[in-house]
């Protein structure tokens, strides 16, 4: 679909995705300094967010976390609730002002940004009261908006060939605002600016397609800080009115062709095709793209691999985090089902890998490439080989080399890198490999698995 949004089971359901932005001046994908990697803790609460960046995401080498949109929002369990706000207190399932607050400061304690998800294409449909306590009817939010700043269109989109009703229609029947209004662009800016006065180091820009670039670039340049970091999800779909591209100026902006691609290589095609991958392909420039394996809507839709699909999925990973394409997400959620169940224990994380979280940001073969990529930053991709199929092996200059075998049988080979002489640790298992002065080394990869070295890294 070329929304983020689906209807899921009748419901409406409410997307988000996953990169960052940066300067509408200057637009990279790598965000404000040296390390690019976002973890995406998917309807985590803002307690347990903090706790790991303490205990993870900060020792890890992740640059940022990407919390939940923190705006309060329609009651109910599902996960699509956070997606339909009625005011823009922060008062939310997952947490209250205090604890948003607290989140932020204790995650840049432990060197880690915070990327806070942002909705501000449409309001709430229906009518109740909020999470908060705020009471709403659609197109009625007191003492913020009224039926004056919501677009003329009431009708769904339903014509992604049209701009206009792209842009000014309802997704899926959530009421539009105004973005050319300049109440709305004044209003949807101090939302902003309050999340910039608490800390926040960047937002994604949830639904970016539906609202017009030009009525993005007049918010962010209301902002107390108009070059933060700024990731838009812009969903690319061939022939379209609205391309993705038509965004960067603002910053960042999510490549879901990427994911979608690398579904289709790891589960039906050749390892060796990704020689080129990213702008090769025909994707936006490395230095505008975020990229990602899965976000919350594309594990759930079908359209990307997600953690049901074991070694693809994980391999997959690996592969993004070794590969200098655009700036990664890692999407670390929760089991599901029911594609509409929203967070086990209304977001409380008591531990990864209890009561449903998958916490794929602290998978060892995954968590261990965070460090790779901060370590091999700034290097191109050096000695490539492949086998024509399924096992595929490159450097990232002289400071890392990984090699990946997806074929059904283990791979032992010799290896030409550009590594020094020297030993190093293979963070994918934790052995040692030693390089000669040739730069070769020789090793054997049981199917499925993965070698990473880098340099600075040479006990396990």
């Amino acid at each position: 679909m070329a929304s983020s949004r689906t209807v899921l089971s009748g419901v409406v359901a409410l997307a988000a995705a996953a990169a960052v932005m940066t300067p509408a001046t200057a637009a990279h994908a790598s965000p404000p300094g040296t390390k690019d990697v976002t973890a995406v803790l998917f309807e985590w609460n803002f307690a347990s967010v903090a706790k790991e960046c303490t205990n993870t995401l900060g020792p890890a080498g992740y640059g940022y976390v990407q919390v939940s949109p923190p705006a309060e929002h329609i009651q109910g369990s599902q996960w699509w609730t956070s997606y339909q706000p009625v005011s823009y207190k922060i008062a939310g399932r997952l947490g209250d002002r205090t604890a948003f607050q607290n989140m932020v400061n204790t995650c840049h304690a432990a060197g880690v940004k915070v990327v806070a998800d942002t909705v501000i294409n449409h309001m709430a449909a229906g009518s109740g009261t909020g999470t908060g306590g705020s009471s709403y009817t659609k197109y009625d939010y007191p003492g913020l908006y009224s039926s004056y700043d919501f677009d003329d269109c009431t009708s769904q989109v339903s014509n992604y060939a049209d701009r206009w009703n792209v842009q000014h229609c309802e997704l899926v029947g959530l009421a539009d605002l105004d973005t050319g209004e300049e109440y709305v662009r004044k209003t949807i800016a101090g939302y902003m600016n309050d999340l910039l006065t608490l800390g926040v180091d960047g937002f994604r820009i949830d639904a970016a397609k539906h609202i017009d670039a030009a009525d993005l670039a007049n918010i962010k340049t209301r902002l107390t800080n108009p070059s933060v970091y700024w990731k838009q999800e812009v969903i690319y779909g061939a022939g379209e009115a609205v391309q993705p591209t038509e965004y960067t100026g603002n910053g960042d902006v999510q490549e879901f062709r990427y994911a979608y691609d690398l579904k289709r290589v790891f589960n039906n095609e050749n390892l060796a095709y990704l020689k080129n991958y990213g702008e090769g392909w025909g994707y936006m420039s490395s230095s505008v793209a975020g990229v990602f394996v899965d976000n919350h809507d594309t594990e759930r839709n079908g359209s990307t691999l997600n953690y049901k699909d074991g070694a693809n999925y994980t391999l997959a990973n690996v592969f993004m985090l070794a590969y200098p394409y655009g700036a990664p997400d890692i999407n670390s959620g929760y089991e599901w089902s029911d594609v509409d169940a929203g967070p086990p224990n209304g977001g409380s994380v008591t531990a990864c890998w209890q009561n449903g979280w998958k916490c794929q940001h602290a998978w060892p073969e995954i968590k261990s490439m965070v460090a790779f990529r901060n370590a091999t930053r700034g290097q191109a991709v050096t000695n490539w080989w492949d086998n024509g199929y399924q096992a595929i092996a490159f450097g990232r200059g002289s400071k890392g080399y990984v090699a990946i075998n997806h074929e059904a049988s283990a791979l032992t080979r010799t290896y030409q890198t550009s590594l020094p002489a020297g030993t190093y640790c293979n963070v994918q298992n934790n052995t040692t490999v030693t390089v000669n002065s040739s730069g070769q080394f020789t090793a054997t990869l049981g199917s499925n698995t993965a070698l990473a070295l880098y340099a600075g890294k040479s006990s396990c």
